[in-house]
């Protein structure tokens, strides 16, 4: 298995994972909180779309999926287009409302970018460096491999948010 080949795989699982936390719920419980301040299964899967697509598309040099193909406007949250989630405040986070099915697809047009993307890199591109305002400085495989960590971690959260609000009162 190659290192593309190994990226692919694992981030093709976050797109199922997500799915699984936010199908079959309304808009409203999308929104629902399981406590005071605490992100929404909307917010958590929309961030994990909006962090993947900015990342790659800065990666690949390419417009992100969020603008290039219309998103932006079908979700139509009063944020700026260039808006992630990162450091958005509570109310910010209970402004993010879609059906899970958008957020679905979103999603799912997000990775297919991805796997695009990861499918041309052969093993030396992966050791460049991308990013040297860190210490040490960011290479290619280490920010798509921060990508995927963001992606599982708060998809892990979305599983855990529903349980939390549907599966355990």
């Amino acid at each position: 298995m190659t290192p593309s080949e190994l990226l692919i795989e694992a981030f093709s699982r976050v797109p199922a994972t997500v799915e699984r936390a936010v199908s079959g719920l309304s808009e409203d419980q999308l929104a629902a909180r399981p406590a005071a301040g605490a992100n929404t299964l909307a917010w958590l899967a929309w961030h994990i779309a909006r962090g993947q697509d900015a990342q790659i598309a800065d990666l690949a040099g390419t417009e992100q999926v969020w603008t290039a193909d219309g998103w932006v406007e079908r979700f139509g949250l009063p944020f700026p287009a260039e808006a992630l989630g990162y450091g958005m405040s509570r109310d910010d986070v209970g402004r993010v409302r879609a059906s899970a099915d958008l957020l679905v697809d979103y999603l799912r047009a997000v990775h297919d970018r991805t796997v695009a993307y990861v499918g041309t890199l052969e093993p030396a591109d992966f050791d460049p460096v991308v990013d040297d305002a860190w210490d040490p400085p960011v290479t290619r495989g280490a920010r798509l491999v921060s990508i995927l960590d963001d992606c599982t971690q708060h998809a892990g959260q979305a599983g855990y948010v529903r349980g939390l609000l549907f599966f355990t009162r």
